[in-house]
């Protein structure tokens, strides 16, 4: 028996689910998890479910009975096999925590997904990816050549056919353009402080400015930098007794777990981007723990 997830987003209105589920238990289909949100202030609908095909229907079969339900409700709306795994793409420049974190959840199984490549503008962590035998290219970004790197990145995602660019630690900023065109499809990691401080160094900054909380934000890319819809976000508190580099440690273990908890969620098609907020739907059964790790 096959399992699907399924998503939708429409305006709200009464019928969704009953069309929506009577549809699935037509086709002979069970339904082992489901969630949805009614958002009063946008008047948007967001709805996730998962489903065993008991009788056997396909995938395109099932896409194709949708039809009535999609044009009655006007709403954008996927079938995914559960198994299928999404082409990922990683960006990293010359800090890999989050890029080896990464790395090895998805070598353990516990981040499931297909990584297709990693760009960098530095050959720092070439050796790392090529040993995982991954494919490893270095893309040099300066003022002037700026339009043909992102020329170049884009190449590479339309060669891979990778559907998320995860940008792990990479530390140039993308072009409107760019953003524009992978909307909803480019998820960055920043550190979060109070009071907010940007520029070199910002963990000395805090540790100057005995900061007790360390956090970490991870968002969708858009034009507007560092402040895309957020999607997952976590803190580690600190103490007078501890130095800059505890700080500097400290933040790059959130930054990895909450990056990796961001990734998780978007693979297994849990965000919903709703305006400048995104809906995150919690964890289907079974893939808790896996999320979890670290």
């Amino acid at each position: 028996m096959k399992s699907y997830v399924l998503t939708v987003t429409c305006k709200s209105t009464r019928g969704i689910v009953a069309a929506v589920t009577g549809y699935l238990a037509e086709k002979g289909c069970y339904i082992s998890d489901s969630s949805q949100f009614d958002d009063l202030e946008t008047g948007l609908f967001f709805m996730r479910l998962t489903f065993i095909s008991q009788e056997g229907a396909k995938l395109e079969e099932l896409r194709e009975g949708f039809a009535p339900v999609i044009k009655r409700f006007d709403m954008a709306m996927d079938v995914r096999d559960t198994e299928e795994r999404t082409k990922v793409l990683l960006m990293v420049s010359r800090f890999g925590h989050c890029l080896n974190d990464l790395l090895y959840r998805w070598k353990i199984g516990a981040l499931p997904i297909d990584i297709v490549g990693v760009v960098s503008n530095h050959f720092d962590y070439q050796k790392v990816v090529v040993n995982h035998d991954i494919p490893f290219h270095c893309i040099k970004v300066t003022k002037e050549n700026k339009p043909k790197a992102e020329a170049q990145l884009l190449d590479f995602v339309e060669q891979t056919g990778a559907e998320l660019i995860v940008l792990a630690r990479y530390m140039q900023v993308l072009s409107d353009a760019l953003c524009k065109k992978m909307s909803g499809r480019i998820i960055n990691i920043h550190h979060s402080f109070l009071p907010s401080f940007k520029g070199a160094n910002p963990y000395k900054q805090a540790y100057e400015r005995g900061v007790k909380l360390i956090g970490a934000t991870a968002h969708y890319v858009t034009a507007d930098l560092d402040e895309g819809p957020i999607i997952e976000q976590d803190i580690a508190r600190i103490t007078h007794a501890q130095s800059a580099e505890d700080y500097v440690s400290i933040g790059r273990d959130v930054e990895s777990q909450v990056l990796a908890r961001a990734v998780h969620a978007h693979i297994h098609h849990r965000c919903f981007i709703n305006g400048n907020r995104v809906v995150v739907f919690p964890p289907s059964p079974g893939s808790y723990a896996s999320e979890r790790m670290g």
